[in-house]
């Protein structure tokens, strides 16, 4: 062999470089948009409609209870308070006229602000993270898909929602006649919503390239929602600093209908735009599926929890647990903090002392107290609906059929979860009375209230099982529709809280679980309904446990 034909000197083949992408690292961001808001075609237009109809109904309900200036003067006074402040926002609303501008600034604003960032959050994590958690996304990108493309799509839907959000509430509130409503105020009330939405957008993004799950990502959203909360709450109680360090704080320091300042949302945009551009970065240090914070090994051995069903599913939840856990607690110490107040802040409500009449209650902190329970119970029925859900989830991933394949039933499968459901539903509800009797026990100096309102919470563990029974019928029977289930603790809110406050048909509120529950403790204790609510939820258990022996798994 000459030197020529050594191996060491024969000439390598030439191999071709990959052909580049059309559009490079953004290619296919048109089509996934498109396939997002197909999958979001009920989902975004359900959580805009809702958005303004609870504005629109709050600013209608507002129009009728402090349709005087001397109403509207005590209301200023309360919400004064710390515990007024630190519930609704700053108190620069309170120092001119208080009128319906104003009020919806300070009373709507902030919540408004925090429930458009659970949409951007919610939405960012289930077409980013959650894509990629159950492959699809690696499916997606061996074809003509770039790196960036499914993170610009989810972010410009959740952008697009945010905008969509405060374009509604916007023209809703310039269409409103209510005194202190002007149309540059309502555009820059729009504008605020609008930005909160699109702050958290961006936070979520960031989310998703830390975490390697889906749940994982929505928590850290879902917490910078909440440390924001209180970092605003905290603020408007005294420390104006700390308000500052929060984006919905910088949404209510527009001073929306009292000085329409636009500078406040400045702020804003610049994290939003240095959010987006670090998710966009921490993405390339990453691979596809993976986070940057791997998740935690596991024990050698499983434990003897995780041996058995319950145990396991409880494995699986702790953390949405825990979340909604810590969430009701928190907004249970808010709102027990104003019980004192409550004579005061409900003195002038004329429509609300007449339900005092109507229920038998002693007095108007019963009344509120009841009211806010009410609220309690509908947070406590959004965990079991998650809680429940699960199993769909479960099932959807896959997960679900080598684990039947063993010797476990799908009646223990199910029953697993459901415990759960069932058990931290209660649990959330039980934390949340406590908290609630615990701060409006102190706020009250009458600390018989602590033991009154945790025991009152337990009379909603019942409505909460009927959810939960609902839930459970869905996913067996109909587990395509499952997701409807939510439909049962949003009609609540609005059949039971918001038909309180704008005194609607009472038979409306019989259709909720909820609203069958003796409102204690501004009503008398009945064991009746109670009785009849658990016998209805053991039925709707047994009929979903039916409907899931009875057809296929893992049905797409």
């Amino acid at each position: 062999m000459t030197a020529a034909t050594t191996p060491a000197t024969a000439p390598r083949p030439t191999v071709a470089a990959p052909p580049r992408r059309a559009g490079g690292a953004l290619a296919g961001t048109g089509v996934l948009l498109r396939f997002a808001l197909r999958r979001d075609r009920v989902r975004l237009p359900v959580w805009i409609a809702a958005l303004w109809a609870v504005n629109s109904l709050t600013l209608s309900s507002l129009t009728t209870e402090y349709a005087d200036a001397g109403a509207r003067a005590g209301l200023a006074e309360t919400m004064g308070g710390a515990a007024g402040l630190a519930m609704t926002g700053p108190e620069r609303y309170l120092a001119g006229d208080y009128t319906y501008g104003p009020m919806m600034g300070q009373q709507m604003l902030g919540y408004l602000a925090l429930a458009v960032g659970v949409l951007s959050v919610l939405t960012v994590v289930r077409h980013t993270r959650a894509e990629e958690e159950t492959g699809r996304a690696e499916l997606l990108r061996a074809a003509a898909v770039g790196r960036h493309a499914h993170l610009t799509a989810a972010l410009t839907v959740a952008v697009g929602a945010s905008l969509a959000v405060g374009a509604l509430l916007a023209a809703g509130m310039a269409g409103a006649d209510a005194e202190g409503v002007t149309a540059g105020g309502s555009l820059l009330y729009g504008a605020a919503c609008a930005a909160s939405g699109v702050v958290f957008a961006g936070l979520a993004a960031v989310g998703a390239q830390i975490s390697p799950f889906a749940r994982g990502a929505s928590g850290l959203g879902l917490g910078a929602l909440g440390l924001a909360f209180a970092l605003r709450a905290v603020g408007d109680v005294g420390a104006d600093a700390f308000s500052w360090l929060s984006p919905i704080g910088w949404a209510q320091r527009t001073y929306v209908y009292v000085d329409d300042r636009w500078w406040p949302l400045l702020p804003a945009v610049a994290l939003a735009v240095a959010a987006a551009a670090g998710a966009y970065a921490l993405s390339t240090r990453r691979d596809v599926g993976a986070g940057l914070r791997p998740p935690r090994p596991g024990r050698p051995e499983a434990s003897a929890g995780l041996l058995r069903p319950v145990g396991f599913a409880l494995r699986l939840q702790r953390g949405v647990l825990a979340g909604f856990a810590a969430g009701a607690l928190l907004f249970s110490l808010m709102y027990g903090s104003v019980l004192g107040d409550a004579d005061d802040l409900l003195a002038e409500n004329e429509r609300l002392r007449e339900s005092v009449l109507r229920l038998g209650g002693s007095g108007l902190l019963e009344a509120f107290a009841s009211v806010v329970m009410s609220v309690l119970a509908i947070v406590a029925s959004l965990y079991v609906v998650q809680a429940v859900l699960r199993l769909r989830g479960e099932e959807g991933a896959g997960r679900a059929e080598p684990v039947l394949a063993t010797g476990l039933s799908r009646a223990r499968w199910a029953g697993s979860h459901l415990a759960v459901a069932l058990t931290g539903g209660t649990l959330v509800m039980l934390l949340a009375g406590a908290g609630f009797g615990l701060s409006g026990a102190a706020s009250a100096d009458d600390w018989s209230l602590f033991g009154e309102l945790t025991l009152a919470s337990l009379a909603y563990a019942p409505a909460l099982w009927v959810t939960a029974g609902a839930a459970l019928v869905l996913y067996g029977w109909l587990p395509k529709a499952s997701a409807a289930a939510w439909a049962v603790p949003a009609y609540a809110f609005f059949a039971v809280y918001l038909g309180e406050l704008l005194s609607l048909p009472d038979v409306l509120g019989d259709l909720s679980p909820i609203g069958h529950v003796p409102q204690v403790p501004a009503a008398e204790w009945r064991w009746l309904p109670l009785t009849l609510l658990t016998a209805v939820a053991a039925c709707l258990i047994a009929a979903g446990l039916a409907g899931l022996r009875r057809r296929d798994v893992d049905m797409k």
